[in-house]
């Protein structure tokens, strides 16, 4: 899969991110020995953003001259610890080109599947679909739903796969009865979105989202419950118009 691997080459990229999901990495440790306390991981720079260096089996091992100590662990297990920390694995760095750097994000989504997180990069920026009906029934129903401080949106185009609707979830409480009624008001809005056109939720507390990150820098909340309480005479909502200027996607 590493020898695929190639710029523009997603496919061949995701198919490399599946495999080392269901494997084990040889991490290479700068200081102590496995199961030390004071352990650490080696760490690489690469236009300013950290990785750690590992190889992909005892052969790469071998292969790489390195000398200190090293450990086996569970792909997904150290994708898990490493994006918390937005540092990213770093694959084969001995192998002729250098290896391949698998970023944080993508740790991610091996640590949280890779079914369930779109595929990156990411393309991010306003919706340009109008679909007013379904923003004013999502609005009214969010205003029911005590949970819901406010919403956003987004339109996203992963790298593979179809493009969709992102809808941004500020909550005031993420306790179980809270998600229930979320998805409750979700359930209750979707009926009136034009078919075939796929819908999303995502977390706005979330601050490892690549979604949930541009939407809190980029988008304007259409709902708003603090705002439309605080004002002392509100209009009718206009759910689904004023769009801000489009920006530059992550």
């Amino acid at each position: 899969m590493l020898e695929q691997v190639a710029p523009g080459r997603y496919d061949a990229y995701e198919a490399l991110l599946h495999a080392l999901a269901g494997g084990q990495v040889w991490m290479l440790l700068w200081h102590g020995a496995p199961g030390d306390p004071d352990a650490q991981y080696g760490n690489m720079d690469m236009d300013g953003h950290g990785y750690a260096p590992c190889v992909t089996s005892a052969q790469e091992l071998a292969a790489s001259g390195w000398n200190r100590a090293h450990e086996v662990v569970d792909a997904r297990r150290i994708a898990d610890s490493l994006y918390r920390d937005h540092y990213g694995l770093w694959l084969n760095p001995h192998a002729p080109g250098g290896g391949v750097g698998i970023p944080w994000l993508d740790l991610r989504r091996i640590a949280g599947g890779l079914d369930r997180l779109p595929a990156g990069p990411l393309r991010v920026t306003d919706p340009a679909i109008e679909i007013p009906q379904f923003y004013a029934l999502l609005g009214q129903n969010a205003h029911r739903t005590v949970a819901v401080r406010s919403l956003r949106r987004a339109w996203v185009q992963p790298a593979l796969g179809a493009p969709y609707l992102a809808i941004g979830l500020d909550l005031y409480d993420n306790g179980q009865q809270a998600v229930e009624s979320v998805r409750l008001m979700m359930q209750q809005s979707v009926g009136v979105v034009p078919e075939g056109l796929p819908v999303s939720t995502v977390e706005l507390s979330d601050e490892h989202d690549p979604v949930a990150m541009w939407m809190r820098a980029n988008a304007r909340p259409f709902f708003d419950r603090d705002a439309y309480n605080a004002a002392p005479a509100p209009p009718p909502p206009s759910y689904g118009y004023g769009y801000p200027p489009p920006r530059h996607a992550y």
